[in-house]
């Protein structure tokens, strides 16, 4: 009968402790004094998880892959993204790696702390930067590669790093200048007496009218023409055996030629056996008047310019190229121009000159290019803009522009070694064109470089090479 009664109260008294524990663990007032003392531990409850707080930073990944966003997504399941923000720790350096270990099982040596932000400044002890941030430590025995250098995945995608491979293409540069258009000099020529002679009358000729090649421009008389075709004359009317042989026929026929009597005008002779009083003189070529001093009843003498006269047919444009793109222009190169004044029409012509001099004050070489110009649009002292296709038919080794890093002392590009090592390669540059540069050495098809965000990577770069450089002169001393 004590037995029963003592198991009764036994189990009386468990279930009224755990109906005062779950009333009292419902409530939010302080324990009791006396389940305080028998219970210490439960006098400190643990604190729960404070709330994030301030403004969103970011969106990261759901299912805790290294992908963020500045914007709400949803992944490819329909996952919202979670937010991250400004009082959670965000963190996107890698953890040192756990195999610099010492041989006690231990992490090894402190050798110094680096900048957080990766400014080559370090400290022999642990200290923090102007912005609050901890000093990172760089242990002994961390295995990397000399030559290369890692970066988290965290910091590619924050920064926003891109890449692609070196592919071989045919590059091609447009050379770009101004130019003028030009008459072509051997199709120019000038009217003049070889005799004193005087003007009758002039042809209904001005200033940029067209003539044709045997047009009359003007009458002439000259006193000395008229002598060596009565001497001519006498020759030909000579009848054979008098004594006038044909080396004479000859001789009076050159000095009419020698005085440059046209052709009609000695055939006149010949055929009419009569001299003319007055010589038509013609034009002897096709183009446009450009200069006319011939007046009516003017005494002209030998060697002045009564007309001048240029053909349109064919023009040249002269350009001024840059000193530095010279070494692009070839003989035989496709130029296509475009006037200011017919900006919807593309003029193509062949680079025919390289002019041998250069010109100091401009430190511009010019070149002359010759275009066709059948229905003479193309007048002198045109303004032109030009541009010259250059380059080479053979494919050549080209990276993207933004790929080279140019010091002015050096060129590299970051070679992508795959799992976030990135490797600083000197590079040998050609031509450049199409946003593209062609590499003669130091790269390979097919190599992947980085084309966006390489300078980040290449201050990490210099920051590891003066790191290295800073712990051997430790080690030397």
């Amino acid at each position: 009968m004590r037995r029963a009664v003592r198991a009764f109260l036994i189990a009386f008294a468990i279930l009224a402790a755990g109906a005062a524990g779950l009333a009292i663990g419902r409530s939010n007032g302080p324990l009791p004094e006396w389940l305080t003392a028998l219970l210490p531990a439960a006098a400190k409850p643990s604190s729960a998880k404070s709330e994030a707080t301030g403004p969103i930073i970011y969106y990261r990944n759901p299912d805790g892959l290294p992908d963020y966003s500045e914007t709400p997504k949803k992944t490819s399941s329909g996952k919202e993204y979670l937010p991250v923000r400004a009082s959670e720790d965000v963190d996107f350096e890698e953890k040192a790696p756990e195999v610099a270990t010492a041989k006690d099982g231990e992490r090894g040596r402190i050798r110094f702390y680096r900048n957080p932000m990766g400014l080559p400044d370090t400290s022999p002890t642990p200290k923090k930067d102007s912005m609050g941030m901890d000093y990172i430590p760089v242990y002994e025995g961390e295995q990397d590669d000399d030559s290369s250098v890692k970066v988290s995945a965290g910091k590619l995608q924050k920064a926003g790093v891109q890449t692609e491979v070196a592919e071989r293409r045919t590059l091609n540069t447009v050379v770009r200048a101004p130019g003028t258009i030009q008459e072509d000099e051997r199709r120019k020529s000038v009217v003049s007496l070889r005799f004193e002679g005087f003007i009758d009358s002039v042809g209904n000729v001005t200033t940029g009218t067209h003539v044709h090649k045997g047009q009359q421009l003007m009458r002439i008389y000259g006193p000395n023409l008229s002598s060596a075709a009565a001497e001519y004359l006498s020759a030909l009317n000579a009848r054979p055996g008098v004594g006038i042989s044909d080396q004479a026929l000859k001789g009076a026929r050159r000095r009419l030629e020698n005085l440059d009597a046209p052709e009609k005008f000695i055939a006149d002779i010949e055929r009419t056996r009569e001299i003319p009083a007055y010589v038509s003189w013609p034009a002897p070529q096709d183009g446009e008047i450009v200069e006319r001093n011939a007046v009516n009843g003017m005494r002209a003498a030998p060697g002045d310019v009564l007309f001048r006269i240029a053909a349109h047919d064919v023009v040249w444009v002269l350009v001024d190229i840059a000193e530095r793109d010279l070494s692009l222009i070839a003989l035989g190169q496709t130029a296509s121009v475009r006037l200011r004044a017919y900006p919807d029409r593309i003029f193509t012509g062949k680079v025919t000159l390289i002019y041998p001099h250069l010109m100091a004050e401009t430190r511009t070489a010019r070149i002359r290019i010759e275009l066709p110009n059948p229905d003479e649009v193309l007048r002198p002292d045109m303004y032109a803009d030009v541009e010259i296709a250059t380059g080479t038919e053979a494919p050549v080794v080209t990276v993207s522009s933004s790929a080279v890093i140019d010091s002015g002392e050096r060129q590299i590009v970051l070679l992508d070694k795959g799992d976030g090592r990135f490797e600083p390669r000197a590079v040998k540059l050609g031509r450049r064109g199409d946003g593209r540069i062609e590499i003669k050495e130091g790269l390979a098809e097919n190599d992947k470089v980085v084309v966006s965000a390489n300078f980040l990577i290449d201050a990490e770069s210099n920051l590891k090479a003066a790191l290295n450089g800073l712990d051997s002169g430790e080690k030397s001393q």
